[in-house]
């Protein structure tokens, strides 16, 4: 009963900064709207926290806590995308080996080493190849995999809100990627906006999933 309460209190304190941000984006306040998203991410590790009474539960909280390390490098401070980046890597790494650990059977690694190959080569022919974007091709590959093989059939509970999580996840960093491309896109002020506004709409809700997803009794 505590535990369905603790939920209810989670997901109404983060359905109010949802919208709250949203707002704010729209009305284009960004100090407050950044403040605002970074705690409903703290808010996310927060309540995972609460849950860490299970192997699964701290390996979820082990991954929103770089996750919150890696957004206040990429979202408070707005620097240092190389460290914000990085730190993201490990967290897919986390979730590979929940994915596992929920007996979702492990696709073959050359797809992901391929995947990750391919971008670094399209890059390297297209002279983009930097520091920051041969970090990008090691960790978003790894994100889509985990995504692809959450599709693959599992008992665990927790799975369909992982799956779902991690395909937010998914969208969120290609609205992303698109954002910083814009300048080299035809795309109009409106559609560029649009991406802009899509990746919180979308980043925050995976965040709140794989909290949600965690399996286990909560910690007393």
């Amino acid at each position: 009963m505590r535990a369905e309460q603790n939920t209810r209190w989670f997901l109404a304190a983060e359905a109010v900064l949802y919208l709250a941000f949203l707002c704010c984006d729209l009305q284009s306040v960004f100090s407050i709207s950044t403040a605002l998203k970074y705690a409903a991410l703290l808010l996310c590790l927060f309540y995972s926290a609460g849950h860490t009474g299970s192997e699964d539960g701290r390996l979820v909280c082990a991954a929103l806590t770089l996750t919150a390390a890696a957004d206040f490098f990429l979202l408070v401070l707005n620097r240092w995308y190389f460290l914000g980046v990085a730190l993201f890597c490990p967290v897919q790494f986390l979730y590979a080996l929940r994915l596992r650990r929920m007996q979702i059977s492990p696709g073959p690694l050359w797809p992901r080493a391929a995947a990750s190959g391919g971008a670094l080569l399209m890059l390297g022919l297209s002279g983009l190849l930097r520091p920051l974007t041969m970090l990008i091709c090691v960790y978003f590959p790894q994100l889509l995999c985990n995504a692809v093989e959450s599709l693959r059939p599992s008992s665990a509970h927790g799975a369909p809100l992982f799956r779902c999580g991690l395909w937010l996840f998914v969208g969120c960093d290609i609205c992303v990627g698109l954002h910083n491309l814009v300048p080299y896109l035809p795309l109009s002020a409106g559609s560029a906006a649009a991406v802009q506004f899509c990746m919180w709409a979308l980043y925050l809700p995976s965040q709140i999933l794989i909290a949600l997803s965690v399996r286990g009794r909560p910690t007393a």
